[in-house]
């Protein structure tokens, strides 16, 4: 699929993540993405993993463990709107999901063996869906949402993290 979704596709607030995806087929971009998030997270020491730019702010592993979680709750959502589910589906509370987590109870490979796995996983998903599939749209956290506009927010929101990590963690 290399047609970005329409803005009526998804709510203004994804714009943020929608905008950033590069032109091209959403599958190879992500593809592309594995790779090059894989790459970064291996030069990053045990100790740069378990720190944080502010008291108040997450570690780096807390920030990669919100990427793979954040890509689990939105591939799900993609599966049960791709296939045809008009179920609403809740939204969650990202910090939340961050405490509860104990990501620093893993080392940093463990995380990244984490994200590849749950990349894959969405890379199988979408290379099986149909033309109609990906035009299919449901509601999620209260929203209209399409399967295309949740690709580009697993991508988008994966190049936000990485611009934080690389800007503020890694600086």
């Amino acid at each position: 699929m290399s047609t970005r979704p329409l803005k009526n596709e998804y709510n203004a607030y994804y714009e943020q993540y929608i905008g950033i995806v590069p032109e091209g087929s959403i599958q190879e971009i992500l593809i592309k993405q594995l790779e090059e998030t894989i790459q970064l997270l291996s030069t990053i020491s045990e100790e740069q993993a378990n720190s944080r730019y502010a008291p108040d702010k997450w570690t780096l592993k807390e920030v990669a463990g919100h990427i793979i979680d954040n890509e689990r709750i939105m591939g799900y959502r993609l599966l049960r709107i791709a296939r045809g589910d008009q179920t609403p589906l809740p939204g969650y509370e990202q910090d939340d999901f961050v405490r509860e987590a104990s990501f620093s109870a893993y080392t940093l490979a463990e995380i990244i063996e984490d994200y590849t796995a749950v990349r894959r996983a969405s890379l199988t998903l979408l290379r099986g869906l149909s033309e109609q599939a990906w035009l299919r749209q449901g509601i999620a956290n209260n929203n209209e949402i399409s399967v295309k506009a949740l690709a580009y927010i697993l991508a988008g929101h994966e190049l936000h993290h990485l611009k934080v990590i690389r800007e503020k963690y890694l600086a």
